[in-house]
């Protein structure tokens, strides 16, 4: 985190409330509306770009002369706002479990592991080797939000995932972690054997799947 992050009181703070609210404004609409020197929005501008926190629109110009400048939030700023979505997943979850039962959940579970083996058997399509094939499903889990990473042993690979960014609906849906595992085995082919030897909802600091070959 930045120390521009860290530190969004004030003026800075009420800029990025102010344009989440709008889709552009200039350093003059900014000074205006909050009674401060166009010299001041601009510090504070240039502050928040540095950040990454905002980005200038070049907007067409109405007549002669240079076209205004606008400014915009930036993706990066989306982190400053609230984000319930893990919450939510937890509670559409408990809903499910509610109104449907246990067994209505387990084959919410069943098909979206369907959906992702789909795509995994696509990622690993033209896979020569077990290592290359666990290496892919690496790269794929980081991209997936995992961290994870392929760690080669004398007769077998490691994938370690060492975050879980569904750890929250996880503690709440124990077969989302089954499911995983079942993946990871369907993905990777009969002739592997994938066996978890860490877990995090074990007390584990990270999730790890020992694969070897049958």
């Amino acid at each position: 985190m930045s120390e521009v992050t860290a530190d969004l009181s004030g003026a800075k703070r009420r800029i990025i409330e102010r344009l989440k609210r709008a889709d552009t404004a200039t350093a003059p609409e900014l000074a205006a509306e909050f009674g401060l020197t166009d010299t001041a929005i601009r510090q504070h501008m240039e502050t928040l770009e540095a950040a990454e926190l905002v980005e200038r629109v070049m907007a067409p110009s109405a007549g002669r002369g240079r076209p205004p400048v606008h400014w915009r939030l930036a993706p990066a700023a989306s982190s400053l706002f609230a984000d319930r979505h893990h919450e939510l997943t937890v509670e559409i979850i408990e809903s499910i479990r509610s109104a449907l039962g246990e067994e209505a959940l387990d084959r919410v579970v069943r098909t979206r592991a369907e959906r992702q083996l789909a795509t995994y058997r696509g990622v690993l399509d033209g896979a020569s080797s077990m290592k290359d094939r666990v290496h892919r499903i690496a790269e794929l889990r980081t991209a997936e939000g995992y961290l994870a990473e392929a760690v080669d042993g004398p007769d077998h690979v490691t994938l370690v995932e060492h975050h879980c960014p569904i750890r929250g609906a996880a503690d709440s849906c124990a077969g989302l972690c089954s499911a995983e595992l079942d993946l990871f085995q369907k993905a990777l082919g009969p002739e592997v054997h994938v066996a978890r030897e860490q877990h995090l909802l074990d007390g584990g600091q990270r999730c790890a799947y020992r694969v070897t070959l049958r």
